[in-house]
């Protein structure tokens, strides 16, 4: 994609409702370390690793990358009545890593889940595109993805930017049914809303590099 793309996609069936059904009975019989959002770190179970492997998402990915993407990182986002939550305008800028270098241009430095992750460099970050697989219908009511467009093409902002941007562009909510798959940036300034209803919003997060030596010095961590 150009630099004056808006920074995200929605594009609906790229998966059948009955591959989403089968992909949710997998997750459903294995022990995830969850949090109250989800779960991190599902590159290790193989029927994502499998599913972050599909020419159909790495197609995906290639338009935004320009190259043949890599996986390096999947994540479960578990939004149901019982575990409501909402995030605010924010930009995703912490990259797992594989160790520690001593440049100031990445970090703060912390541990999640046992693996180390730095806050990254824009020029890092704009190597990077996250497919965000739907296992069930995202709707208005049931805290969707929302996104300002263009907002990626500013670099990392800082929290007052963030909310100059959040007062002046219009929002856009991403919604697409079961199997769909909504494409975004890292740097794209973008939020959730609770949910107000009792449908459950669950979400494959999937990211993906053209290599996993995203900087001279400092190569990914897949997870």
């Amino acid at each position: 994609m150009s630099d004056r793309d808006p920074g995200y996609a929605v594009t609906e069936e790229v998966f059948s409702h009955s591959r989403m059904a089968e992909l949710s009975d997998a997750l459903a019989g294995i022990a995830l370390h969850r949090t109250r959002a989800g779960a991190r770190q599902l590159l290790r179970v193989p029927a994502i690793r499998t599913l972050a492997a599909e020419p159909a998402l790495l197609n995906l990915a290639e338009t935004f990358l320009g190259a043949r993407p890599i996986p390096f990182r999947a994540t479960l986002f578990d939004k149901t009545a019982a575990s409501n939550w909402l995030v605010a305008w924010h930009q995703d800028t912490a990259l797992p890593v594989q160790q520690r270098v001593d440049d100031q241009s990445w970090g703060p430095w912390t541990l999640k889940s046992g693996v180390l992750h730095a806050n990254a460099p824009s020029q890092a970050l704009e190597q990077i595109v996250a497919l965000r697989v739907h296992l069930d219908d995202s709707a208005a009511s049931n805290g969707p993805l929302r996104v300002l467009p263009g907002t990626h093409a500013r670099g990392i902002l800082g929290r007052n930017e963030i909310q100059r941007l959040a007062d002046a562009v219009p929002p856009v909510n991403c919604v697409v049914t079961a199997g769909g798959v909504v494409s975004m940036r890292p740097l794209l300034v973008h939020s959730s809303s609770k949910s107000v209803d009792d449908r459950p919003r669950r979400v494959i997060h999937i990211e993906y590099a053209a290599s996993v030596q995203i900087h001279p010095r400092v190569a990914l961590a897949v997870c």
